[in-house]
């Protein structure tokens, strides 16, 4: 495990400037609009072949702010805080010390842990003695003059910081065994609901764990001998309605789960019904390989046949590229159905695992030139010789053909439609490759 240092402070001092300036990335939020980083947000990065892990965590602000965020955003800080080993209290030296300084100063005066004030945007090195005197005051160390735009007093910075910080240990699977499961989706169609209801009904949670990957914390559920791995995708725990473009970062942020996914549970509302970005956000789960179940949640609100009817109009139309989605309709709220999730994510997982025999796979494939269905392009005709699979999780097909080239998109669907409909492999996605085979080719001629 790499050493964690967080970056906190009120906001709209620069602290995502900074991350991006030391990770030497673009991927934290950078947005005008106060107190957009909403949730922590984790970055690698190395100074001097010592690697650590950046948090950038949303803006402290003081108790007493209106902002219907503060008191989520102020937890979610603090816990980053107490999850790092070194701290990065970042002010805003333009401004100098506020209020909301004096209430981040207070509050991880209590963590206790190894702390650089740093006093950002100041851009003239020449005048930077003068404006901080004041940041004494803080009592938490003495200040340091850094320009997160420019990079002035960076190095200098990571030097010290890398000082302070333990050495990386091996980062370890407790659970290697257990099954990822990511509820992914648009803002407020009830994901924080559902995570909130599934933890609350099981007596059996064995622990909250450190996402593999660093941008999350987990929760370890264990049913029947079975462990599941609950991904929490940026922000799940709390509903979040902010601007539409800020809506997409931590959308974008939080399919970061979905690489360590299995089954993808797509939570719709069915209110809303299937829209564009729930079918961005299908199709980016489709493509890394997850498993996917389709939630309708919130179903009890629909009264009447019209509005369902609507509804799975807007299922068919939006989800065309995965057909063979299980569909659950669900209230996240009453509990309804949320008990059959769980065999539903069981049965996509096993489909995903699976493996075919070769023998199965060749008399499919028979069976296929029985029917006779191919592709012509002028004195060329497609023969299929054999067929195996290459692959699981998902499942991977490999087809030995004499000319690849005249496999298209149309003909690659009709063969993954009658596979389906011979094969049980509902709830998962395949892949299909098309390879030549010298020695069958000339056989085939």
């Amino acid at each position: 495990m790499k050493p964690i240092v967080a970056v906190v402070g009120r906001p709209n001092v620069g602290k995502s400037t900074l991350v991006n300036r030391i990770a030497q990335t673009a991927d934290a939020i950078v947005h005008e609009s106060r107190g957009v980083t909403r949730d922590r947000s984790y970055h690698d990065a190395d100074w001097n072949g010592r690697s650590f892990t950046l948090i950038d965590t949303g803006g402290i602000e003081p108790l007493k702010s209106d902002d219907v965020f503060a008191a989520s955003i102020r937890d979610q800080a603090l816990a980053g805080a107490e999850e790092a080993d070194a701290i990065l209290f970042v002010t805003d030296g333009s401004a100098g010390v506020t209020e909301e300084d004096e209430t981040v100063a207070r509050l991880l005066k209590r963590i206790k842990k190894p702390t650089f004030l740093l006093v950002n945007k100041l851009d003239n090195p020449d005048r930077e003695q003068e404006r901080l005197w004041e940041f004494y005051s803080l009592g938490v160390g003495d200040p340091i003059p850094i320009s997160a735009t420019h990079g002035h007093g960076t190095g200098d910075l990571l030097d010290d910081l890398i000082a302070v910080l333990p050495e990386e240990t091996e980062d370890v699977d407790e659970y290697p065994d257990s099954l990822g499961v990511a509820i992914i989706g648009r803002p407020n169609a009830g994901k924080s609901s559902l995570f909130n209801k599934i933890i609350g009904r099981e007596r059996s949670i064995v622990s909250d764990v450190a996402g593999t990957t660093r941008d999350a914390i987990d929760t370890i559920v264990e049913r029947d001998g079975r462990r599941y791995r609950l991904v929490d995708t940026a922000g799940i725990r709390k509903k979040s309605t902010v601007y539409e473009n800020i809506e997409y970062y931590s959308m974008v942020r939080g399919l970061r789960a979905i690489d360590r996914a299995d089954v993808a549970l797509l939570v719709v509302d069915s209110s809303v019904g299937v829209t564009e970005q729930d079918q961005k956000v299908a199709n980016l789960a489709i493509e890394r390989g997850c498993a996917l179940v389709v939630l309708l949640n919130k179903w009890d609100l629909l009264t009447d046949d019209r509005a369902r009817e609507q509804v799975m109009e807007t299922v068919d139309r939006r989800l065309t590229m995965a057909p063979w989605a299980e569909i659950l309709r669900i209230s996240a709220l009453t509990g309804r159905s949320v008990e059959k999730i769980w065999n539903m994510v069981d049965a996509a997982a096993e489909r995903r695992a699976q493996k075919l025999t070769t023998a199965k796979l060749n008399q499919f494939l028979a069976d296929l030139r029985e029917f006779g269905h191919t592709v012509v392009d002028g004195k060329r005709r497609l023969r299929m010789h054999y067929v195996t699979q290459t692959g699981t999780e998902p499942p991977a097909f490999t087809f030995f053909v004499n000319h690849p080239d005249l496999v298209n998109d149309t003909y690659a669907r009709y063969i993954e439609n009658r596979m389906r409909e011979k094969f049980d492999l509902k709830g998962t996605p395949i892949r299909l490759r098309f390879r030549s085979k010298a020695s069958a080719d000339k056989a085939g001629e």
